[in-house]
């Protein structure tokens, strides 16, 4: 069944199902979006926009989060922190006279019980840990094998410092096998790159 949903478009953020991704608005109508999203459901849909200008055409595909902190600042701003709950597909946007953009989306069934096959995950891990050397991060590889494939493989998708397209692919990948493949053809490419090549990150 069709929903409506008001949207926050931010290039190069992506949130997936069960994970959390904190977020700081300052724009007004941003601010206005935190208030209304608090008075109502406490839902917020992240979505890409596909460039980066007023009005920009979204991308299909994006996630709901629901708001699980939140910090209302003295001059209207928020601090939020939102936890996914599911990824949506974009019908089509809506005719509104708030300040914020507002879209009538169908929700998508997500995958149930998803694993890797050991070998998919230790080639995943293998990849990883090359991929972080290159980059120089520091990563506590203990704590990583502790987590479930899902959790594993969508929170890197959702941190790593690719370009929007590549994360919007993997946000659009069906299942946690094709997200893994992705990641890995991914971090090979990016391995790659010369070292003075500009990578967009989320930082």
């Amino acid at each position: 069944m069709p929903t409506r949903l008001s949207i926050f478009p931010l290039t190069g953020a992506i949130l997936f199902p069960g994970l959390q991704l904190p977020l700081h608005l300052f724009e007004p109508r941003y601010r206005a979006l935190a208030s209304d999203a608090l008075a109502r459901d406490r839902r917020i849909a992240m979505i890409q926009p596909k460039r980066q200008e007023e009005g920009a055409p979204l991308y299909e595909i994006g996630c709901v989060g629901r708001i699980e902190q939140v910090e209302a600042m003295e001059d209207g701003r928020y601090n939020l922190v939102l936890e996914g709950e599911n990824r949506f597909r974009i019908l089509r946007e809506l005719e509104v006279t708030t300040p914020f953009r507002q879209v009538e989306a169908e929700l998508l069934d997500e995958p149930e019980e998803e694993a890797l096959s050991s070998v998919e995950r230790a080639g995943f891990e293998q990849e990883a840990r090359r991929f972080a050397d290159l980059q120089g991060y520091s990563v506590d590889w203990d704590s990583v094998a502790r987590l479930d494939d899902v959790s594993l493989i969508d929170g890197v998708s959702q941190i790593a410092p690719f370009d929007p397209a590549a994360k919007q692919a993997l946000l659009e990948a069906r299942d946690i096998n094709a997200r893994c493949e992705l990641l890995v053809q991914l971090m090979q490419f990016y391995s790659r790159r010369d070292g003075d090549t500009e990578i967009v990150t989320l930082q």
